[in-house]
């Protein structure tokens, strides 16, 4: 979305946990996007990195004229100096305001879309009581709507997994055919209002190895997965599968459908991770604006010695920009 007539508003990027490696990624994309993708950082800029050249605003509005001469930055005083790799409890309160500030940002058209840092769960657990799963799960909270859904997207490829961060034990208990029935309308819809795409191509997995083989290898295809494509196949939807989930991510197979849909997050996850590890974007589907994170962690380990690879935020500021104005 954009405010009014002019120019496009910016993206706004959440600061992520300051004693990950969020602020020298921001940095590093305000270096590799200026002129290309307008954005401005929400967070304390004290926490940015020493050398870093960064200009504060005091409005979204400021970061196109502003990112000529450094890092737009709205700033959030917060509690205490960054320390690279150490997490500070004092600190999570400021996090957990800045992804709520970004939010309010992007639904007030100020913004027109929504780019997250990584977060630190257990971080913002102990120091303000964080009370959800993670941020997919606070920004579906902030925007007052009931499921949403994780795809990781790149140029060569689209997944959605139907169930994700559980043993994989409990996957057979947790896939339903509401849950796979919901995971499709969400990603159906998204692929048109989202990526442009009009008339969405859909490839669904089976559970099992070869997908079940005919019921020799398990029945979850026969009893879950099949009526569920098949009901919604009857509303229109074109929807392939189950497919064996060890043929469907080769070049040709990946040519002849716009997302996969997965029944667990590894079925999902490894073969993006393969073939575009860095590029590789999180984007939440289902909410009522853009939202989009690089695809991994805080990386405490190598927060504050410059070695943070930051062409998944790139990647994610792009695509983020590209979602919320149509170059698909």
């Amino acid at each position: 979305m954009t405010k009014g007539a002019g120019a496009p508003a910016p993206i706004a990027l959440s600061c992520g946990e300051p004693a990950g490696i969020g602020p020298e990624l921001a940095v590093a994309a305000w270096s590799a996007l200026r002129g290309e993708v307008p954005f401005f950082w929400i967070g304390d800029a004290a926490h940015l990195p020493a050398n870093a050249t960064s200009v504060q605003i005091t409005a979204p509005e400021q970061a196109m004229n502003a990112a000529s001469a450094g890092l737009p930055v709205l700033h959030m005083p917060f509690a205490g100096a960054r320390t690279p790799g150490r997490p500070q409890p004092a600190q999570a309160q400021g996090v957990i305001d800045a992804i709520t500030r970004g939010v309010a940002l992007v639904r007030a058209g100020a913004a027109s879309a929504l780019c997250t840092l990584p977060i630190h769960k257990q971080a913002l657990q102990d120091g303000a009581g964080f009370a959800f799963p993670g941020h997919t799960e606070f920004l579906a909270h902030l925007a007052n709507v009931g499921e949403v859904v994780m795809m990781l997207a790149s140029d060569q490829l689209r997944v959605v997994p139907a169930t994700i961060h559980i043993p994989l034990s409990e996957v057979p208990a947790a896939l339903t055919t509401d849950l796979l029935t919901a995971r499709l309308r969400i990603t159906h819809a998204a692929l048109i209002a989202q990526f442009g795409i009009a008339a969405p191509r859909i490839a669904v997995a089976g559970l099992n190895p070869h997908a079940g083989e005919g019921g020799k290898m398990g029945h979850e295809e026969i009893t879950l997965i099949t009526p569920a494509l098949d009901a919604l196949r009857a509303e229109g939807m074109d929807l392939r599968g189950p497919l064996s989930a060890d043929t469907m991510f080769h070049a040709a197979a990946r040519a002849s459908y716009d997302a996969a849909v997965c029944m667990y997050h590894d079925q999902a996850l490894i073969p993006i991770k393969t073939l575009d590890f860095d590029r590789g974007v999180n984007v939440t589907l289902g909410l009522p604006f853009i939202r989009t994170s690089p695809d991994h962690g805080t990386a405490f380990d190598i927060a504050g010695t410059g070695q943070a690879n930051a062409s998944s935020t790139i990647e994610a500021l792009r695509m983020a920009w590209r979602l919320a104005h149509g170059a698909h």
